[in-house]
């Protein structure tokens, strides 16, 4: 092999670094924490991570002209944009925006953005051309992360299809659960989830749950996967189908079962997914009554009737669009751009292959383990291979939220409304 002798490197602006927060913001949020006790989550940047080099497709949101074998989503998007902007529009949104802690991420400010991007997805007719116009015209405000250099954990989460009844039949024995009607009124702290449903998930007679089960699943898994996604679409027994949904949930914070198998040496620590998890399951199922009353947290549901998964700020997830972040710290409803390696199936092969991609999205969701600024859930969708998307979905990447330039602040109107 011939030696490779000195290679020169990369222009700047191409290499993968650019996408880490600039030296200068980086010494801006120190100084900005030293004056605050908190720093803040979301750091401005001077100039947007583009262009794109030549051969760099990471930085295009190309799926919105269709790519990896999938159809165009640009219609999607606006879907997605419009629910945001419902929400957006709404007394909640009006609430949720009074104490948000970012200087100039205002809900105004986050309509007219909003309203701005759908008009130039509407008009661009290639991911280079939005692109440029968005660098143009946008400010970017990116996720400090769980480094303060910028860096995010990617995961992602679907809407399970279950087999379930209405009734409990020999078959059909373990339960979800509607939201008690005295919930606000339980004494802290709360009983946990063994305390709740016993150790077989069977106890819930001789529980506050007792008279609440809603709906029953064969396997002792389903009802917890359920809890941990927030949604489902059920196939009942009677032959029709309905989805539940998230109504609320016990004061413990979410603790994974997966950490808890490799803590145990049961699992690698590194690399866990869902597969290996539900592999594990599969050989000793009855580990999953050691491994699932570790977890104390606890999630209720509502029948939906059919009407697809919904979020945080109560508006429909759209596939591959929106996020969940912590709602404690991101600006609700707001548009974002992420970059991280996501997992896409070859449709030659049949297997599943990560490549680096950027997505424009909307931040409409959280849940109990996205915590802190260096975490976002992904929403890939329903079904078997949104499941299996999501559960090899682990991996570092970055965080902007978009916002118009000052300038550009008067070319949208606040006071209307979304198309319906």
């Amino acid at each position: 092999m011939q030696p490779l002798g000195h290679l020169a490197l990369s222009p700047l602006q191409c290499r993968v670094s650019r996408w880490e927060l600039p030296v200068s913001s980086q010494t801006q949020q120190q100084d900005t924490v030293q004056q605050q006790t908190a720093p803040p989550p979301l750091v401005p940047i001077e100039k947007s991570p583009f262009p794109c080099c030549e051969g760099d497709i990471s930085c295009f949101d190309n799926q919105l002209w269709g790519e990896n074998n999938q159809p165009a989503d640009k219609k999607a998007l606006l879907t997605s944009v419009d629910r945001s902007l419902q929400y957006l529009f709404s007394r909640n949104a009006s609430v949720a925006y009074q104490q948000y802690p970012v200087e100039g991420v205002t809900r105004a400010h986050v309509i007219k953005s909003l309203q701005r991007f759908r008009e130039l997805v509407l008009k661009s007719k290639s991911a280079a051309e939005l692109n440029a116009a968005i660098a143009k015209e946008f400010v970017f405000y990116q996720s400090v992360g769980k480094d303060n250099k910028g860096s995010v954990l990617f995961t992602a989460y679907y809407e399970p299809v279950y087999a379930a009844s209405r009734v409990p039949t020999q078959e059909y024995r373990y339960p979800v659960y509607r939201l008690p009607p005295d919930l606000v009124s339980w004494q802290k702290p709360h009983p946990t989830r063994l305390e709740l449903e016993g150790a077989d998930g069977l106890q819930a007679s001789k529980s506050r749950l007792r008279g609440l089960e809603l709906f029953w699943f064969r396997d002792r898994l389903e009802p917890y996967l359920a809890q941990i996604q927030g949604s489902a679409k059920l196939q009942l027994s009677d032959g029709t189908e309905t989805t539940i949904g998230y109504a609320g949930n016990i004061a413990y914070n979410y603790k994974s079962i997966g950490r808890e198998l490799a803590n145990d040496g049961k699992l690698p620590l590194e690399g866990v997914t869902m597969p290996k998890i539900l592999n594990y399951f599969q050989k000793y199922p009855q580990e999953l009554n050691v491994y699932i009353p570790r977890d104390p947290s606890f999630v209720f549901f509502q029948e939906n009737h059919g009407a697809p998964a919904e979020g945080s700020i109560k508006v429909p997830l759209t596939a591959e669009r929106s996020i969940a972040t912590d709602k404690s710290l991101m600006p609700p409803g707001a548009l974002a751009l992420i970059r991280a390696p996501f997992p896409f199936v070859n449709h030659l092969s049949g297997q599943i292959e990560h490549r680096i991609v950027s997505r424009y999205v909307l931040d409409q969701d959280t849940g109990g383990a996205i915590k802190t600024a260096g975490r976002v859930d992904y929403f890939l969708g329903s079904g078997k291979v949104a499941g299996d998307r999501a559960g090899v979905t682990v991996s570092l990447g970055q965080l902007y939220y978009m916002l118009l330039k000052s300038r550009q602040l008067g070319a949208a109107n606040p006071a209307r409304n979304p198309t319906p």
